[in-house]
């Protein structure tokens, strides 16, 4: 797969994966990485994200990327506030809807250092955390950095739905 932060936007990328048979993850961010977080801004998060993404797709469709070779990430952390990250995770059904996997990664995140105190290096529950509720939201593929640790979360998550 094909992981880019820049939605297949550069010149020649989306030609490129067209002739393949490579999934691809289209990634929204705001600005530039360098500045994306000094003061981001959306008249509403969550539609201006769908929206993009939406057109995205759209877009791959026409270049001759099927939809069953697209996946795609709201981008948490990515020229994003708190609030932000929160409101995409609270609706992510909504990213859902379009119809393509949703990927999400919150593992180690600024924004759950910003939540509980706690550095990088001790933010696994919180990693625990946002990825089950990134799952109950909608979710079907998560970017981690502690498998094991988040393996054993979802299988407690799925024994509990069995139940």
């Amino acid at each position: 797969m094909i992981n880019d932060i820049e939605a297949l936007e550069a010149p020649g990328a989306l030609q490129a994966v067209a002739g393949t048979d490579c999934a691809v993850c289209l990634m929204h961010k705001q600005g530039d990485p360098a500045t994306m977080q000094k003061d981001p801004q959306y008249k509403d998060v969550v539609l201006d994200v769908l929206s993009y993404l939406k057109a995205r797709v759209e877009t791959c469709e026409q270049n001759e990327i099927p939809r069953e070779r697209i996946v795609i990430d709201p981008g948490f952390g990515f020229g994003k506030t708190v609030e932000h990250n929160f409101k995409l995770l609270k609706h992510l059904e909504s990213f859902a809807a379009l119809g393509v996997p949703v990927l999400a990664g919150w593992s180690r995140k600024s924004t759950l250092g910003a939540v509980t105190g706690r550095p990088v290096g001790e933010r696994l529950a919180a990693s625990l955390a946002a990825a089950l509720l990134a799952v109950q939201h909608g979710a079907r593929i998560l970017r981690v950095h502690d498998v094991k640790e988040t393996r054993d979360a979802l299988a407690v998550m799925q024994a509990m739905e069995r139940a």
